[in-house]
């Protein structure tokens, strides 16, 4: 075997990049770099997961779950009973969904779409700065929140993080729900906001145009609501209006699920253990209380499960009634990639809910765009929010 030096190798491997690609060694190390940092910022988000990738576990159900649809009515099911075999035919069963969901839950008021932040104070924290908030998220309501913008320039991805009130989003509430300041250091600029009066006076979500009488469900009015923070954010400068994303925990969860299904500018979505379809045996997958799809006018009802002596009312018994589950909505989220950070309300056997969602993204040729991750308690915990952070970052970075 030949004792090659540095010239001798370059000029051997010169050789057979001629050979083999017709051009030089440098010219191919060229290719290769700039191949290797071009970023594609489209509309759409990458396809598929890569292969190998760390993700790639959670985009697959147990088998025991594979290919069960449980007692779902499919989302490819036309209200007329006609099935969806095309991306042409789900373009126009998709409009048939929203248009009933919005009947159901009332027609949002026209988006805020113009708006800009006022920045109230700001704060310098590790390599971000921190800014107080506020803008209109409702007509006629004004929230406060904070805007975590990280160092350095450059158009950057970002995440509206949902909670009862926007502290514990950066970091002053309980562990592991920390969505903003977790990804604000890690690149992503975050507005993090909740519904801090409407939580310390226990009525928690939104009512339009009052708590009296309202014209739109309370949780659709949240969602309306994330859709305004969406346009504002996507007005601050330095951010990609293409690269957005929503995570929220528990009632966030609820959140974000039905903004990011009811509002498509949401690039992707994290929804952690909100009880992803209507479950009457878990206290806490509560979408019957008046605050969610139940509303009623008060005195409400007795907050806890439906019994016959504290029934559900409003819309919810409606919707049970008629057959209606939350599958339909999660389909409005295909082709766009969304994660179920899954808990004691979202168990694995939730994949019989998600396969039809990921059944609709078959259709449009797409996989890899549903996953679900689950632990035992509630709570997040530091393992299910690693995952949650690799989403972001496979998805809009």
């Amino acid at each position: 075997m030949p004792n090659f030096g540095l010239k001798e190798s370059v000029a051997l491997l010169n050789k057979i990049s001629l050979i083999v690609f017709k051009f030089p060694i440098y010219v191919l190390c060229f290719v290769v770099l700039a191949c290797g940092t071009k970023k594609d910022f489209s509309l759409i988000p990458k396809k598929d997961i890569v292969p190998g990738d760390a993700l790639a576990p959670f985009f697959q159900p147990p088998d025991k779950y594979a290919g069960v649809f449980g007692n779902f009515r499919s989302p490819l099911t036309f209200n007329d009973g006609r099935t969806v075999e095309s991306p042409d035919e789900w373009a126009v069963r998709r409009q048939e969904i929203y248009a009933t969901w919005q009947q159901f839950l009332g027609e949002w008021p026209p988006l805020l779409t113009g708006q800009t932040l006022q920045k109230l104070d700001s704060v310098n924290r590790e390599n971000f700065v921190q800014y107080r908030i506020r803008f209109e998220w409702i007509p006629g309501q004004l929230t406060e929140g904070y805007l975590l913008v990280p160092s350095g320039g450059g158009r950057k991805p970002a995440v509206v993080n949902v909670y009862y009130e926007p502290e514990t989003g950066i970091g002053l509430g309980r562990p592991f729900r920390d969505y903003a300041y977790q990804l604000a250091k890690r690149g992503f600029v975050t507005l993090s906001i909740g519904t801090t009066e409407a939580t310390e006076q226990k009525t928690y979500a939104l009512y339009y145009p009052g708590l009296d009488s309202v014209s739109v469900e309370p949780l659709s009015m949240l969602a309306c609501a994330a859709a305004n923070a969406w346009h504002t954010l996507a007005n601050v400068e330095g951010v990609d209006s293409n690269r957005i994303g929503i995570v929220g925990h528990s009632f966030g969860g609820k959140w974000a699920m039905f903004a990011s299904c009811l509002f498509d500018k949401y690039a992707c979505a994290v929804w952690s253990d909100p009880g992803i379809v209507f479950d009457e045996s878990r206290p806490s997958v509560n979408y019957w209380e008046p605050w969610y799809l139940g509303y009623h006018t008060p005195p409400w009802r007795e907050r806890g499960i439906i019994t016959d002596t504290n029934p559900a009312r409003g819309l919810y018994p409606e919707l049970r009634s008629k057959g209606y589950d939350l599958t339909d909505l999660h389909a409005l989220m295909a082709p766009r990639p969304f994660l179920v950070s899954g808990g004691s309300e979202d168990p694995p056997e939730r994949w019989q809910a998600l396969n039809h969602t990921v059944a609709v993204n078959r259709v449009l040729g797409y996989k890899d765009r549903v996953g679900m991750t689950n632990r035992a308690e509630h709570s997040p915990d530091s393992l299910s929010n690693a995952v949650v952070y690799r989403f972001f970052e496979h998805f809009l970075k």
